[in-house]
Parts: structure tokens; C-alpha cells; sequence
């Protein structure tokens, strides 16, 4: 007969979303990264036609906006 686990407890749970929210934080962080180099014309490893530079600096901007955004809360 199946019987109910034990209740996992706020403390673990808690962890488990920090951790995970930690990953999305660190992936995020390294596209952002990717994407300024890439508009500052520093990436090494990228070749980026000319006009493809602007589209990446409006999302850069963006992107700015939406971090100082999420500071602020």
C-alpha cells in the first residue's frame, strides 16, 4: 500500500528555488556578457556584420533598462 512521504521542509525548499534561480541568474549573465562584447566590437571569438551591430546595442539598452529596473525591487 502507498504511503505519504514526509513534508520537506521551507528551509529546503528554499534552497532548492535559490539554487535554481542561481542557474538562470549565471546563464543570463553570460549572455549579457556575450552580447556586449559582441556590440563593443571586443569579441574574439564572433565575426558580426556591421549592420548587425545596432540590433545588439538596442537590446543591450534594453537590457540595461531591465536590470536597473529589477535593482530597484
Amino acid at each position: 500500500m502507498a504511503v505519504p512521504k514526509k513534508r520537506t521542509s521551507a528551509s529546503k525548499k528554499r534552497i532548492r528555488k535559490n539554487s535554481w534561480k542561481a542557474k538562470g541568474y549565471g546563464t543570463a549573465l553570460k549572455a549579457f556578457s556575450l552580447g556586449k562584447s559582441l556590440s563593443t566590437g571586443n569579441s574574439k571569438s564572433f565575426f558580426v556584420p556591421k549592420n548587425s551591430l545596432k540590433v545588439l546595442k538596442r537590446i543591450i539598452k534594453n537590457l540595461n533598462n531591465l536590470n536597473r529596473l529589477e535593482s530597484k525591487n
